[in-house]
């Protein structure tokens, strides 16, 4: 799986990739997390989060916003993503991460996922996604 930031006006979007649908959003995960800092220390302890979705566009941008969620609610920068998704009837998704304490880092504030130009789609090698963040 990997990531790419791109450039996007006022805002920051990351482009990823995966062999299986959970590589993708661990993926993008992790393209959140590098768009806050740029590099990250080895502290902070896991922690685990489940969300549930009709739709797997839906399943990805309520997990990015759950990770937003818990960077403040608990006042950590989510990172080392761990993703599984059961598409069995309501998609749900099991997820944990590592919560490096945001007095760690140097970090750029993200606001938001957004839905604007998102995509996930599989391609012949696997899934890529397209996710634009509020900045």
């Amino acid at each position: 799986m990997t990531f790419e930031l791109r450039d996007h006006t006022a805002d920051v979007a990351v482009e990823a990739t995966g062999e299986a649908l959970a590589d993708v959003f661990e993926a993008v995960a992790s393209g959140l997390s590098a768009a806050h800092c740029e590099s990250i220390p080895e502290t902070g302890d896991r922690f685990t989060v489940t969300v549930c979705a009709e739709s797997r566009e839906a399943l990805l941008f309520d997990y990015l916003d759950e990770l937003i969620y818990q960077r403040d609610v608990r006042g950590v920068l989510p990172v080392d993503h761990r993703v599984s998704i059961d598409e069995d009837g309501t998609l749900t998704l099991d997820a944990s991460a590592r919560g490096v304490p945001v007095g760690d880092i140097e970090a750029r504030e993200i606001k938001a996922v957004t839905y604007s130009e998102m995509a996930l789609e599989r391609t012949p090698s696997g899934w890529r996604a397209y996710v634009v963040f509020d900045v």
